[in-house]
């Protein structure tokens, strides 16, 4: 005769995350995948609108820069990309569980689309031989703010995973720091309207490197998420 079999159940792990109804958390680690693949999509799409513009030599500042022709098309999807991080944030909080360097980190992609949020808009670059002005001033303030979000942001969720992500996420700042140096060093040609050389492929590295992380930071955040879902022995399972 089948005998039902009570199972007491196991004591919550600190570090398991926090289930929201509906997948709602599931849904906010995919907007990091959509918020990197819609960054790298608006980016192509607007380098197509520009004629004569350089993904080599050439910034991404600059397709969203004061008179530039990609602009209007630039400033609407970066601005849902920035609220897509800012939704990916929220879910990194959700799964963090007891695991505080998340939530750290979660806050400092909060401040990542925050800054996008206002820089995009509000505070773009002028086009090359234009002289700048308090716009072209706050827009490498708040890089430079950006940047170290983000340093601090893969730094804190380095340790989360295991030494697998732990190595990756140094690789990405090692790779942040150099290419960041290299595209630094021609910035005073860009403001002098000189030729930039392997600027936009520097600073592709460097945005590409970050986006790459993000995806990898979703990825082994939903994995957990998607095998508390698969079927197991639950309470009141029978035996025969």
């Amino acid at each position: 005769m089948a005998e039902t079999i009570r199972q007491v159940p196991e004591p919550t792990r600190p570090d398991a995350p926090r289930e929201t109804p509906g997948g709602a958390r599931t849904a906010l680690l995919l907007c990091g995948v959509l918020a990197a693949l819609l960054y790298v999509v608006t980016t192509v799409l607007a380098g197509m609108q520009w004629e004569g513009y350089s993904s080599t030599s050439q910034t991404i500042s600059e397709l969203f820069a004061i008179g530039a022709p990609s602009r209007p098309l630039v400033v609407v999807l970066f601005l849902v990309h920035d609220v897509l991080v800012i939704a990916f944030a929220l879910g990194v909080w959700a799964s963090a569980g007891r695991r505080r360097a998340l939530r750290v980190t979660a806050g400092m992609l909060i401040g990542i689309g925050l800054i996008g949020l206002v820089a995009t808009p509000f505070f773009p670059i002028h086009l090359r031989g234009v002289e700048g002005t308090l716009t072209d001033t706050m827009h490498a303030a708040l890089t430079a703010v950006l940047v170290l979000l983000i340093v601090l942001a893969i730094g804190f969720a380095a340790g989360a995973f295991g030494k697998g992500f732990l190595l990756y996420s140094l690789v990405t700042l090692v790779t942040l720091v150099v290419f960041g140096a290299l595209a630094g060093m021609q910035g005073p040609l860009m403001a002098a309207n000189e030729p930039t050389p392997w600027l936009g492929v520097f600073e592709r590295i460097n945005v590409g490197g970050y986006l790459l992380w993000l995806l990898v930071l979703a990825v082994a955040l939903w994995r957990p998420s998607m095998g508390a879902r698969r079927p197991g022995v639950n309470a009141g399972q029978r035996e025969p």
